[in-house]
């Protein structure tokens, strides 16, 4: 393995070698993540890929043929050690941040690979240009951002894979349990729908939402779902006293319920977030509702979606990173028509 020539890295690894993939976080990233992983499984089956991620976040992974392992991310000291012993050929840091930079080095693995002007750069062996100087164009979706490091070192260019999740039998039953206990038999047409979103400018009106449940349910006899998350605490109260028609699950789901859940939908209606990626992974259409953040770089990955818009103008920033300069309008202004419109198109579309 000549790292004078990157290009060759990993045609030339030996095989059964083992790499190592650090992605730590978040559910939306770590779903975008599947379709690298997917096209280096399909070109060179015989590699060993090896997943570090949040322990929160691991059933991204469970079930993906093309994953030899899953580490769960712990102390750091502790994450070292057992990342050492493991003796990677290849670690590509798929994160960009200190921690995930410090987890790559200290990992052991002679070709280190990370992206050019991400913090800790000195601790990489292969460096790889970012987005503009890599595509020729300074706006890639998130998927193709993590590809580069792949092809940088080798991996030829085709067809990139769908994203794709594996929901577990076990979840499924645990979500049909709750879904009947809530009214909803197997077999019933639901949707869901996801009203939260890590800032209150990603966030479509609560009473939009519930209109659009209300249209479903008189229109194609479709109940609606709702799904909140951990960090959706502050609109709680606001969901459960507007959205009362719809269904409410008792407590968040954690990641493996809430794979069976989306997996098990009609349509997914959302907010720019994680589900937004575990609805398109398990092919179910997509209705993305996006404020300040980039339907070019964030958009579902290869499944039949509708993007509702602020007509927002983002200046690209690094990596799958844009900052929004101007938005016309607010999210709040997106009408329920369009999201209606949208959802009828996929309903009558997608079957």
């Amino acid at each position: 393995m000549k790292l004078s020539d990157p290009s060759r890295l990993l045609a030339e690894l030996p095989q059964h070698s083992k790499i190592l993939i650090v992605r730590l976080r978040s559910l939306g990233d770590l779903v975008l993540e599947t379709p690298a992983i997917s096209a280096l499984h399909e070109w060179r089956p015989d590699l060993r890929l090896s997943v570090l991620v949040e322990p929160r976040f691991a059933a991204v992974f469970e079930g993906n043929p093309a994953v030899s392992e899953v580490i769960a991310s712990q102390e750091f000291i502790e994450t070292a050690r057992e990342l050492r012993r493991r003796r990677f050929s290849a670690a590509y840091n798929q994160h960009g941040g200190p921690r995930s930079a410090l987890l790559t080095a200290a990992s052991g693995a002679r070709a280190r690979v990370g992206w050019k002007g991400f913090q800790f750069s000195f601790l990489y062996s292969v460096l790889v240009p970012d987005a503009r100087e890599f595509y020729g164009t300074p706006v890639v979706h998130a998927v193709e951002h993590r590809l580069s490091q792949f092809y940088a070192t080798g991996l030829p260019r085709g067809p990139i894979p769908r994203a794709q999740l594996f929901p577990q039998p076990d979840a499924i039953e645990s979500v049909a349990r709750c879904l009947e206990e809530k009214g909803i038999a197997a077999g019933t047409a639901y949707a869901v729908l996801q009203p939260g979103a890590r800032l209150e400018g990603m966030r479509w009106p609560v009473e939009k939402f519930a209109a659009v449940a209300n249209w479903l349910r008189e229109k194609h006899g479709i109940a609606s779902v709702v799904n909140l998350g951990p960090g959706d605490a502050e609109i709680w109260d606001a969901v459960h006293r507007g959205m009362a028609g719809c269904v409410m699950l008792p407590k968040p789901l954690d990641v493996r319920e809430l794979i069976a859940l989306i997996a098990g939908a009609r349509i997914f209606i959302g907010n720019d977030s994680g589900p937004v990626h575990i609805a398109a992974a398990t092919r179910r259409p997509v209705v993305a509702i996006y404020g300040p953040t980039n339907p070019a770089q964030w958009h579902p990955w290869q499944m039949p979606y509708r993007a509702l818009d602020t007509g927002a103008v983002f200046n690209p920033q690094r990596g799958d990173k844009s900052m929004a300069e101007s938005e016309p309008r607010g999210i709040d202004t997106i009408e329920v028509g369009e999201a209606v419109n949208a959802c009828d198109e996929l309903l009558n579309s997608v079957k």
